[in-house]
This record gives structure tokens, sequence and C-alpha cells, in this order.
């Protein structure tokens, strides 16, 4: 069932706390749990182990797993090539001015890798060893990114906290910049960065309002704004603007072609031509200077020409998923009999609404089981809580990739579901072009037959 807005008295929901049906420590949000940020890469599943030789697979591990598809392999085939260490690969360079016109800015470099990219912006802008760069605490770059612009560009980082839709406190921002240089204490500051979509939490799109501050403030004390904006056309279609729009409000930025937008290799850098200069040095000192990369080139062409607009598809079919778990057409029976749900919960005092944007998924167990913010649900990456704390996000995870005993009976045939526990006792799940509507029904359908699963189990526990 599907409940719109609600109001009700403070009272009401206070009541709801004390009876368990929200618990106070998860009343705003998914937060920061214990958990470890960091995910394990799957292993894969044993069909004699889990009955899924026969099974269809829904890969929600990441946009990362697309293939390229006929249309893009063809054109791979039919590249053009040339040595590009050179400068002579013409697909290559046709790929580069064509994303430097999309991005808005005067040059770009193709490269293999995001991490690849986000190093050597670190290395063009942090033009010393020792020199220092402010990240989010929660910021790809400084989670996932092995350390590179410690271990190989000699640059410290201090780290500001990431709140909840990707952004950082600016005042907190001004007080990590050093003022000291060259005081022999103290690095110098010379980059800032940010993260658009934010992984972490959970495809967050940075508001420009935001991104104009972050600018302002690093182009009064000669800061460079280096967005790693591996998922930034999500971001433009979310916003419904251009991406030169976005990045307008940065320096320098690297768009990963190997995500939603389904090419198999490669990160555009973009920014003045000064900086691209200076990157193909570091680009051939990290060992990315290739040859006859047109093959890869050709694939990016179409990533950036004919795949945009199709991210609106991926947005889609992860609100469909995280919408779907609130609209069981069969209701599950718990100790308390809780069968109803909540979207967005506002409080109303005697003087104005306070939002506490509580939004629960699948209240179908004593406690609830599933919790979702729709508010956060902006592009292709949902993250949902496990409010039960007798099923883990990695027992959950391990339930939804394997197939159980009576599932196809149930379903009509065996459904693979593959996800990532993540970061405060949640679970990720991302779309890509892999993903159809059926996928996602599908995965719909395999959400709710574990929750079954698991509500019978406890009651046959008690």
């Amino acid at each position: 069932m599907f409940l719109n807005t609600l109001k009700i008295p403070a009272r009401a929901l206070l009541q709801c706390v004390n009876r368990g049906v929200i618990s106070p420590k998860h009343r705003v949000g998914l937060g920061r749990g214990p958990s470890r940020l960091y995910y394990e890469t799957a292993k894969p599943v044993d069909p004699s182990m889990s009955g899924a030789s026969s099974a269809r697979t829904v890969d929600l591990r990441s946009d990362t797993v697309t293939k390229p598809g006929a249309a893009m392999r063809q054109a791979m085939a039919e590249a053009e090539v040339g040595d590009d260490v050179f400068g002579e690969d013409p697909t290559v360079n046709e790929l580069q001015k064509m994303a430097a016109e999309v991005f808005g800015m005067e040059a770009a470099l193709y490269v293999p890798s995001g991490t690849m990219a986000n190093l050597i912006a670190v290395m063009v802008h942090c033009k010393e060893r020792g020199d220092e760069m402010i990240v989010g605490d929660l910021s790809h770059l400084h989670i996932y990114e092995q350390g590179g612009s410690a271990q190989l560009a000699g640059v410290h980082s201090t780290t500001v906290t990431n709140l909840p839709d990707g952004t950082f406190d600016l005042d907190q921002l001004e007080s990590k910049i050093r003022h000291g240089y060259p005081d022999a204490h103290y690095p110098c500051s010379r980059l800032v960065c940010v993260e658009n979509t934010h992984n972490i939490q959970g495809g967050r799109v940075l508001p420009l309002p935001f991104l104009q501050e972050v600018k302002a403030l690093a182009d009064r004390y000669g800061l460079a704004v280096h967005m790693d904006g591996a998922r930034m056309m999500n971001a433009a279609i979310a916003q419904k603007v251009a991406p030169s729009t976005i990045l307008q409000n940065t320096h320098t930025v690297s768009v990963c072609l190997s995500k939603g937008l389904g090419a198999p290799v490669g990160t555009m850098l973009a920014g003045p031509q000064g900086f691209i200069s200076r990157a193909v040095r570091c680009r051939k000192a990290l060992g990315g200077g290739l040859r006859q990369v047109g093959i890869l080139a050709a694939a990016g062409k179409l990533a950036l020409g004919d795949m945009i607009n199709r991210l609106e598809e991926d947005h889609r079919h992860a609100r469909t998923f995280a919408q779907g778990g609130h609209t069981n057409t069969q209701m599950y029976t718990c100790k308390t009999h809780v069968d109803f749900l909540f979207h967005h919960i506002f409080l109303t005092t005697l003087s104005q609404p306070l939002c506490m944007c509580v939004c629960v998924a699948l209240l179908e167990c004593d406690p609830p089981l599933y919790e979702v913010d729709m508010a956060a649900v902006e592009t292709n990456i949902l993250r949902f809580r496990l409010r039960d704390a007798s099923l883990t996000p990695t027992e959950f995870c391990a339930l939804m990739a394997a197939v159980a005993e009576g599932e196809q009976a149930t379903m009509g045939q065996g459904v693979r579901v593959l996800m990532f526990p993540h970061i405060g006792d949640s679970v990720r799940a991302v779309w890509h072009l892999g993903i159809s509507l059926e996928d996602t029904q599908l995965a719909i359908q395999k959400l709710q037959f574990v929750a079954r699963q698991h509500s019978q189990k406890r009651l046959r526990a008690q």
C-alpha cells in the first residue's frame, strides 16, 4: 500500500517510538553507523550450492559491471587509430574535443581510469611534495583510492566532514585552510576536492549553490577546486541542467565513461589548457600513455553522445525498487501485526511543521526490517538499512544472492540479486544500463520473498 505525506501530531509520533515502531536510533535517515566504510569484492556464488544454475541474475553491485552493446562494439571494431602518445590517434582527439565541449572546459584528456585521473589532478594542482588538499572524509578519493595522493604524489590530505547529502560545512572547510605558509611548520593548502554524485552517501547530487560557495571560498584563498565527477552525468540528469552548468563551479573535473555511460574503459579529465598540458606529463609518468587507444575512445564517443539521456532510466528504476518495498500486495503477519508504511513523516508543532524526514520502507515486522530515505534516492544508487539486528547486511546480501528452497515455486523462477553490504549497517544497490524494468520488478519480488522468509523464521523461533 502507498501512503501520501502524513501530518501527525508529535504525541502520536512519540507513541510510535515508545511502542518500538520507530526506533529513536534510526529516526533521521541512515546516518553513520559503527560498521566499516568499505565493501568487499563479491565472491562468485557456487551454482551447485545456491541452486542458481538456471536462475535469473540481477547484478546491482555497481554500475561498473556494464558491458558494451552491439553498436558500441561495432564502433570499437571500426575505429580509426594512431599513436596517441604522439597525439596521432584521431578517435582519441575527437573524443577529447567532444568532452571539452560537453563540459564547457578548454581541454580534456583521455585517461585509463578514474583513480588515475584524480591522482593526475592532485599532482598538477599540488605542485610541490608536501602540499595539502582538503577532501571529504567519506569521499571516494580519500577512502577508495589507496592513498595514492600521499603514496605517489607526496600530497598531504586533511578532511572535512561529509554531511548526509554529500556536502560539507563551509566554515569547517575555511578552518582547514592553512594560512601560515611558508612557515616551516605547515604544508601549503592548494586544492579542495568535491565528489558529485557522492558514492558513499548514496548517489547524492551536490546542490549548485553549495558548489558556487565552495568555488568562491577557494578563489578567495587562491585554491583550486577539483570535482571527482565519476557520476557527474547522473547529477546533470537529476538536476536537469547541462554538465557545463555544474562545472562552471570547478576548475577541473574527472568523469568516468565506464559506469552508467556504459563504455568498457576510460575517464575524461578536463580543465584549462595549461592544466591539461601538465596532465599529459603526469599521465605518462603513471604509465597511462597508451598507443592505438582509439579502439577504446570510440566507445567513449558513443558514451558521451548517446548514453547520457538514458541515465534517467536508471534513476527511475532505483526509485521504483525503493518504492516497491512499500507495495506488498500481501502483508505478512508479525508479532505486533504492523502492516502499515510511513513515507515522509512531518511533525506538526503549535507554531510550524518540523520535517524529520523519517522515511520507512517496509514496516512489516517488529522491529521493521527495512528503512529507506526516499528523499535521498536522487540518482542510480540506493542505500537502505536493515533495521532487524538479527539479520546483518552481509547475511541479507547472501540471502538475496542465493536461490532458496521453494523460491521457484513461489516466484515462478529463481532470482539472484547481487548487492553490497555498506556503511552504517546499510545495503547498497546500483542501477545501470544492464538492469531493465523487468529486472527491477524481479528484484522487488525477491526482496519481498526474503522478507517473508525471514519473518516466518523469526516466528518459528519464538
